[in-house]
């Protein structure tokens, strides 16, 4: 299958096109190196995804519907995954602006690029933010209502309906999925779970913001298991992707605390736009796409830590 991945040189789409190359695909990649990360960092990603396999790579913005045509039209994908999109809940309150260019008009124009060159299957990157504020309860598919926290938020769940309007104009299969707080190796630097360990190697203290907050961390293989299940999907659909098993932070910190014996630990106020607890009900997934988590929370920061340890200058 020829599979192009938007935002392919960032933390989801490396381990993707890894993962695609070693199972035959042949894979186009599309990123504009967004200062979001350092560039230096996607390249040495890149470099990776190199020992895996050759895979096309063009410098693109998605906001360049003419650029982004050419790819699409030049490579002739039979699916797009569309990972590209600026991330982060808290700097979605300072740049809101920027969210939804990004990641709904970016998007707008991969999918009319999509519809327009006759690519078969588009799959969506969405998160469990768009469920909002749902506290101890698995979250199923359904439940998302638009009541959200944050723009990060608000540009998902718009996001998810362009992606249903642009079905209905072009008549090309859609898959959304709901990514649930993907961690693991070369996660992004900016995120909770590469921060914590970033500052315990160079033993500093870290902070937690709230109390009694809980996650469903989803290792990022199962993350791409559930995107390539999702690539053979028959029909459009909407799917949870996560293990299914919040961990408490409190809980969070026990694990690190076993890697790193001198922790210490400040806490702070909640933060705005933050939700106290996520929790995927992945049903859906298990009985429609055959998929299930494989990495336990305990070994995947165990693999994190072990990684961060051999790639100090990357965390």
């Amino acid at each position: 299958m020829k599979i192009m991945i938007t935002g392919g040189a960032g933390f989801i789409g490396s381990h993707l096109a890894i993962r695609l190359l070693k199972d035959g695909h042949q894979v186009t990649l599309l990123d504009n190196f967004h200062d979001y990360y350092l560039k230096s960092r996607k390249l040495y990603h890149l470099q990776q995804i190199e020992q895996a396999g050759f895979a096309s790579f063009y410098e693109c913005d998605i906001l360049q519907k003419l650029d982004v045509k050419k790819v699409i039209e030049k490579e002739k994908p039979d699916a797009i995954v569309h990972l590209a999109a600026v991330a982060g809940v808290r700097t979605s309150l300072q740049k809101p602006e920027l969210y939804i260019d990004v990641n709904m008009k970016g998007l707008s124009n991969v999918l009319a690029c999509a519809g327009e060159e006759q690519v078969a299957h588009v799959l969506f990157s969405s998160s469990s933010s768009v469920y909002g504020e749902r506290q101890n309860q698995p979250l199923a598919e359904h439940m998302a209502d638009g009541k959200v926290l944050s723009p990060y938020a608000a540009s998902k769940f718009g996001a998810e309906a362009l992606v249903h309007a642009y079905e209905h104009m072009y008549g090309f299969q859609t898959t959304i999925l709901r990514f649930f707080t993907v961690y693991g190796t070369w996660g992004r630097p900016d995120m909770a779970m590469a921060s914590f360990i970033r500052k315990l190697l160079n033993k500093d203290s870290i902070t937690v913001y709230g109390k009694g907050t809980g996650r469903d961390y989803t290792y990022v293989d199962d993350i791409v298991q559930g995107i390539v299940l999702a690539l053979y999907a028959k029909d459009s659909d909407v799917y949870n992707i996560g293990s299914n098993s919040p961990i408490l932070m409190t809980d969070v910190l026990g694990e690190l605390v076993r890697h790193f014996p001198s922790m210490q630990v400040n806490w702070g106020g909640s933060q705005k736009g933050d939700a106290t607890s996520t929790w995927a009900d992945i049903t859906k997934a298990k009985t429609k796409l055959g998929f299930k988590p494989n990495i336990a929370f305990e070994e995947g920061l165990e693999r994190t830590v072990a990684w961060a340890k051999k790639h100090p200058q990357l965390i």
